[in-house]
């Protein structure tokens, strides 16, 4: 995020695309709420489905899931031609207007309509109450991200955002909220495949020598590969072995059977979680590892707060802290690492990366610090971009709409968009294991609009089969205007209903973030799909 959840409530209007926050991000939902029912703060929710937020927003507009780049252009094109656009802004701190202004030019709301469904008049009206705001913050969440032209779409919200000038000021801004806990933490500290800790590229030789200086050793230039190109490269044979830790991707990556063959294929597979999840099942070693409450270390929220985290008992049985493991792992492989406490990994980590410089485990203590903090005596920010840009000038990219990797045919008539609910988290591999959320919410289903489920004779309850080109799974129908004609919805925390395994492993070509969002299947009653067999 740019920004701070406590800005919330300061906000005019909050843009929401594409999260259903309420349910996969309950603390900020309740905020937004807040921010709508005492502050009389505007809402717009652009999402397909009609979620508890759409219920309470001045404004929802329904896309068709995969045009949101053609909506967004859209909006700039109503905010451009009715001068609505922050020119002092733009033209301060910004290059590249002219050429979005030209290409945004011919997504008139009727154009737009036409793409995504969205009527023109509801398009105008969105456009003018977010560009007339003093202070508004788009929110997004995996909703825009989960597509091929993922990292399209979100260049789309920032051209938004500095288009408007609601960046780099208290209760504005870009804010992608983070899908787990700790992912933030977890791209901080270079668990990507292109950077060490804080964004530091790889292939950059002046940072690369400061790292192997550091760590006394020699460190590879090459880019690596991301989770899907990995399952790709392990079902071609040509990676023969994998570690892989607290994840689940036999439940979270698209097309599992594909999923299940590449894991399979590999000479050894490592997993190390606290639980024995889908993954860890097909495992050659299971390293036992101790859960948030039985070590110490940090966190690092949506927000960018690191925040500490204590022990409050001793790991239960043979497990251990996921450090402890890793340390103990490279001395025996034959690279020495050993260090004493978390607060001296910290230690590290403060040394080696410029937004963490100024953070300690004793500065941590109470309500944590938002990065950058680059030395001791910063008290960290709370909101990015203040004045100027990391590089300067903000850019603006010019982007055309590109349809989706693969859209309803003759056979495959129904368009699949999967997401999360607030009872279970992920794969459920630590929510399935509470009885008290099993009885609130104990299967999975596919959700189904009025107007499809009478035309393919199904009514709320009865069991129906969801197939794509990948696979088929049965799930209980749940009969809803909160899915829109034409569009199916399932979540896919349940391995009796995965939805993964119908949906496509097409991957956004910047960012390598599969299709979860958009993929064609068809429906039918149970009771007929078994008589096809």
């Amino acid at each position: 995020m740019t920004n701070s959840i406590s800005e919330i409530e300061g906000a005019d209007v909050l843009l929401v695309i594409g999260s259903n926050t309420t349910e996969a991000h309950p603390i900020i939902g309740i905020a937004m709420r807040r921010a709508v029912k005492f502050h009389g703060t505007k809402l717009i929710v652009i999402d397909p489905r009609r979620t508890e937020l759409a219920r309470i927003a001045d404004i929802h507009l329904r896309p068709q899931p995969g045009t949101d780049v053609a909506y967004l252009n859209g909006l700039m094109n109503v905010i451009i031609s009715e001068d609505l656009h922050d020119k002092q802004f733009i033209k301060e701190r910004t290059e590249g207007f002219d050429e979005l202004s030209e290409t945004v030019k011919k997504y008139t709301p009727e154009y737009v309509e036409e793409i995504s469904g969205i009527p023109a008049d509801e398009l105008r009206r969105t456009a003018r109450l977010y560009a007339t705001a003093e202070k508004a913050m788009i929110f997004y969440t995996m909703g825009i991200t989960q597509h091929t032209t993922g990292t399209d779409n979100v260049m789309s919200v920032a051209n938004l955002a500095m288009l408007t000038g609601n960046v780099g000021r208290e209760s504005t801004g870009v804010n992608p909220l983070r899908g787990q806990s700790n992912v933030q933490g977890a791209c901080d500290m270079g668990a990507l495949p292109n950077v060490y800790t804080g964004y530091q590229s790889v292939t950059d030789e002046s940072i690369r020598s400061k790292f192997e200086k550091a760590w006394k050793t020699g460190l590879s230039p090459k880019v690596g590969l991301t989770v899907v190109e990995m399952i790709h490269a392990a079902h071609e044979g040509k990676i023969k072995g994998m570690y892989v830790m607290g994840e689940n991707p036999m439940l979270s990556d698209p097309d599992v059977n594909h999923v299940k063959e590449a894991l399979e294929n590999l000479d050894f597979l490592v997993v190390q979680d606290i639980f024995l999840s889908e993954t860890a099942e097909l495992a050659d070693v299971v390293l036992p590892a101790a859960s948030f409450a039985e070590k110490d270390g940090s966190i690092t929220n949506t927000e960018r707060r690191v925040q500490l985290v204590r022990k409050a008992i001793d790991p239960l049985g043979e497990s251990r802290p996921d450090w402890e493991i890793i340390c103990d792992l490279s001395t025996r492989m034959g690279y020495e690492m050993k260090y004493e406490s978390p607060a001296q990994i910290m230690d590290e980590i403060a040394q080696l990366t410029p937004i963490y410089g100024g953070m300690s485990h004793g500065r941590l203590r109470g309500d944590g610090l938002q990065w950058p903090c680059p030395n001791k005596d910063h008290p960290g920010t709370k909101f990015l971009h203040q004045g100027r840009f990391s590089r300067g000038l903000g850019r603006f990219k010019a982007i055309e709409f590109r349809p989706p990797y693969e859209m309803p045919d003759e056979e495959y008539p129904l368009l699949l968009t999967t997401g999360r609910m607030l009872y279970h988290f992920h794969t459920g591999t630590l929510s399935r294991r509470s009885a008290g959320l099993n009885e609130l919410n104990p299967e999975g289903t596919v959700e189904i609009n009025p107007v499809d489920a009478a035309e393919l004779g199904l009514e709320d309850g009865d069991m129906a089969e969801v197939e794509s080109r990948r696979g088929k799974v049965v799930a209980k129908v749940r009969v809803t205007d909160r899915s829109p004609v034409g569009t199916v919805f399932m979540t896919f925390h349940f391995r009796e209903a995965a939805a993964n395994l119908l949906t496509v492993s097409a991957l956004d070509p910047v960012a390598k973030i599969p299709e979860y969002k958009v993929c064609a299947v068809k429906v039918e009653p149970l009771k007929v799909a078994s008589e096809k067999l």
